[in-house]
């Protein structure tokens, strides 16, 4: 009987016990993150639909003026300095072609 090994009875010991819940743990994250990103892909809300294309404006009746290229060229200026926005230029634009 010296030397022969105790049977544990066909249970796995320590290592194999952390190994298997290991394997349980390792398991149970990854069908959990699996199951909560198909959720949030299903309640995700749809993009809004893309504008409408905008018309292209229609082209000035007249030519402008001597005034009107001046006032232009003083709008061009205030853009380039930063004193007018994008936005703001395009409308001060407008506003002279269509005067």
């Amino acid at each position: 009987m010296i030397g022969r090994r105790l049977s544990r009875g066909g249970r796995p010991g320590l290592i194999g016990t952390a190994a298997r819940t290991a394997v349980i743990a390792g398991t149970a994250t990854s069908v959990s993150s699996r199951v909560a990103a198909r959720h949030q892909q299903a309640t995700a809300p749809e993009p809004p639909p893309a504008p409408a294309p905008q018309p292209a404006p229609a082209a000035p009746a007249a030519a402008p003026n001597d005034q009107t290229l001046a006032q232009l060229e003083r709008l061009v200026e205030l853009r380039q300095s930063g004193m007018l926005t994008d936005d703001e230029f395009t409308a001060a634009k407008q506003r002279f072609l269509t005067s």
